[in-house]
């Protein structure tokens, strides 16, 4: 039989990993004089984890940022209807007259002082008085007037027949005939006059042809009187 304080050694340590009537037991057992929490190792804790729906949540606005830059312009849209008429404007003030120097023109009017007797079949009439040629454009060696300004212009021709013979004359453009100058042989002379306006291109030629045919053709004029008359002038320059 053992001795009391015998006893009393081998129930202290029950007494002190015995369960406590307040609480459950631990499926861990451990001394009441170790205050130290069991290893990690020993136990697992589920871990809890808070999830928040960000969707939900709304912050104030923020600062505007820079301006970015320029995409590529789009493709260019078709285009619109027309839109209705606007009311009439008033009207502007008259400008500045411009510059005389810079206006187109050119002219020229010749004339002949001495008759002529066809001697070939077409021959040129030129002339031997000059009243105007401006930019000295018409030839007087081989009568021909030669366009400087492209555009349309005017030219006349005046002569005098001569008794009983018979005048044919052609207004050329280059080689071509464009009008004829015609008279019948008679006993009296005539005056006779042919115009018409052309469109020329630069370097064109106008002239007088005379065309002799079976008849002798013939002009009259004398030193004294100008009776064989040229004109030609520009009427409207071409638009460039």
């Amino acid at each position: 039989m053992l001795a009391p304080g015998v006893w009393l050694l081998l129930l202290l340590p029950l007494a002190c990993c015995g369960p406590s009537p307040s609480k459950p037991l631990s499926r861990y057992c451990r001394r009441c004089c170790d205050h130290m929490d069991p290893p990690a190792a020993q136990y697992h804790v589920p871990e809890v984890r808070t999830v928040i729906n960000m969707t939900i949540l709304k912050g104030d606005n923020g600062d505007r940022g820079d301006k970015g830059t320029p995409g590529k312009p789009g493709l260019e849209g078709s285009p619109g209807l027309r839109g209705p008429a606007g009311t009439k404007g008033s009207k502007g003030q008259a400008g500045a007259p411009g510059d005389a120097c810079k206006v187109a023109h050119s002219s020229f009017s010749v004339g002949r002082r001495k008759a002529l007797h066809s001697v070939d079949y077409y021959q040129a009439l030129v002339f031997d008085t000059v009243f105007v040629n401006v930019h000295e454009v018409f030839n007087m060696f081989k009568g021909k007037f030669y366009c400087d300004l492209p555009g349309v212009y005017f030219f006349n021709v005046n002569i005098h027949t001569w008794n009983f013979k018979e005048t044919y004359l052609h207004l050329m453009h280059n080689d071509e005939e464009q009008v004829i100058l015609y008279a019948q042989p008679s006993e009296r002379s005539i005056m006779q006059s042919q115009s018409v306006m052309l469109e020329l291109a630069l370097n064109d030629e106008v002239w007088v042809r005379l065309y002799k045919r079976e008849r002798e053709n013939a002009v009259y004029s004398d030193d004294v009187d100008v009776y064989i008359t040229f004109n030609g002038y520009l009427v409207a320059p071409s638009i460039k």
